[in-house]
């Protein structure tokens, strides 16, 4: 998801500032909503007079957005940290995010870390790095390479959304299922003012953005605190009042999908991808999750997703190995998933997470039988996704085109219906949008030639 932008980035970056600025690195862990902060906190620095460099750059400052849906996410972050910290011995290292909201004290017992901020404080974290800054607070240890890399190259570009932007317009969730942490570490459910979200969304444009993806944790629940709106209203609002050429709606619950709804999609600028979690595939496990829908409902959303637009990217997330999960509730959930012809399928085992009532399920399954069961899961995942692809090749999608690779002549872009696609041109493709036939398999994307 990285871009040239059509404005030189390192205009934007050095605007306002005369002096050799600071310099700051950005990194990402987790969901588009993070995304979406990183990009806010880049646009906050840049303003600072901050020059923002890539991840294998010497930082004065380096902020890392946690995530902390997993324990495995835990330990990313804490590994990324003190890598962080032997590459940039003299920065102040700062964790923010998810993690840093739910365990703040542990991430202030990491000698590498600075400071850290939870969700609630992001939008001072400036002026509480100013006095970090202003302390003169350091910490000393030996450089060596940097081990973690989440974001590539030309990350800083990516995060400010140059191509593609991440625009939050609800944080917060009141479902509370027995297994997340989101409510914890994100509160309730509270929605974003559509004038400010069209005003971020034509600055976004002004400056070369051609695709918008919407984020949030309930994005089907948006403007219920609003008086008038909703996710609809909201939907037309941006196709009438702004002139992104691309949107996407970054995920929808399978209750939330009604044909209404999904007849705004009939508007091209729309993208005909769909992510509608199903967590599994087996009604008990549901029932026990707290999840709003049964297995009827969601198959139902899905056949009404696939009845209107047929060749659209319908993705999924799975938890293996939720407490109480059965041998038989887990077959139920391979046969459900392999029947449902997933676009991808983001498997991952059920990780304990402290505040969350699932902590107190019995019945808590063993470690080696979630390795076994997610072995299988992601099989079917591979599967289900090279499946869909072949059955996409010669067709003729629209591509919005974002970088080369090594090769100077192969790009890489995403299609409409958010398959991953690349194609060899001599011409800069670059932020262009073209359609592209799709002409093959080429691992986990599809070989496209660009049409003029």
């Amino acid at each position: 998801m990285t871009s040239e932008p059509s404005t030189p980035h390192s205009d934007i970056l050095a605007s306002g500032s005369e002096s050799p600025a600071r310099t700051v690195s950005i990194h990402t862990h987790g969901c588009k909503l993070n995304q979406s902060d990183s990009q806010t906190l880049t646009r906050q620095f840049v303003e600072a007079g901050y020059r923002v460099v890539g991840p294998s750059d010497a930082a004065d400052v380096v902020v890392l957005n946690t995530c902390t849906v997993t324990a495995t996410a835990d330990a990313k972050a804490r590994q990324f940290l003190r890598a962080a910290r032997r590459r940039n011995p003299e920065a102040v290292v700062v964790a923010t995010g998810c993690y840093a909201q739910r365990a703040p004290a542990d991430l202030e017992g990491l000698p590498e870390v600075s400071l850290v901020i939870g969700n609630t404080g992001k939008n001072s974290l400036l002026e509480s790095l100013h006095s970090v800054l202003e302390a003169e607070v350091h910490v000393e240890s030996e450089p060596v390479p940097l081990i973690v890399r989440e974001n590539g190259p030309g990350a800083s570009e990516k995060a400010v959304g140059r191509t593609r932007a991440m625009v939050k317009i609800q944080e917060g969730c009141d479902q509370v299922c027995a297994y997340c942490i989101v409510p914890k570490v994100r509160g309730r459910e509270r929605s974003i003012a559509p004038e400010a979200i069209i005003a971020e969304i034509n600055r976004h444009v002004s400056e070369g953005c051609r695709e918008a993806a919407l984020t949030g944790t309930q994005l089907g629940t948006y403007g219920f605190d609003i008086p008038g709106e909703d996710l609809p209203n909201l939907l037309e609002r941006i196709l009438a009042e702004t002139g992104v050429e691309r949107l996407r709606v970054s995920s929808l619950q399978a209750h939330e999908i009604t044909v209404g709804l999904l007849q705004l999609w009939q508007d091209r600028r729309l993208m005909p991808h769909f992510h509608v979690p199903l967590q599994s595939g087996s009604d008990a496990v549901l029932q026990s999750m707290r999840r709003r829908y049964g297995t009827k409902e969601f198959s139902a959303s899905v056949e009404l997703i696939r009845g209107m637009y047929p060749d659209a990217g319908v993705t999924t997330d799975i938890i293996v190995g939720f407490p109480g999960e059965t041998t038989r509730d887990f077959e139920l959930s391979m046969d459900f998933a392999a029947g449902m012809r997933f676009s991808d399928i983001h498997a991952f085992p059920y990780s304990q997470r402290p505040g969350t009532s699932a902590v107190y399920f019995k019945d808590q399954v063993s470690d080696k039988e979630k390795r076994e069961r997610m072995g299988r899961m992601l099989v079917l995942s591979a599967e289900s996704g090279r499946r869909f692809r072949e059955g996409q090749i010669g067709k003729v999608r629209q591509v919005l085109w974002e970088k080369n690779s090594s090769s100077r002549d192969t790009w890489s872009g995403l299609a409409d219906n958010y398959l991953r696609v690349h194609a060899v041109s001599d011409r800069t493709l670059s932020n262009r949008i073209t359609d592209a036939r799709l002409v093959g398999l080429a691992g986990d994307s599809v070989e496209a030639q660009v049409l003029w």
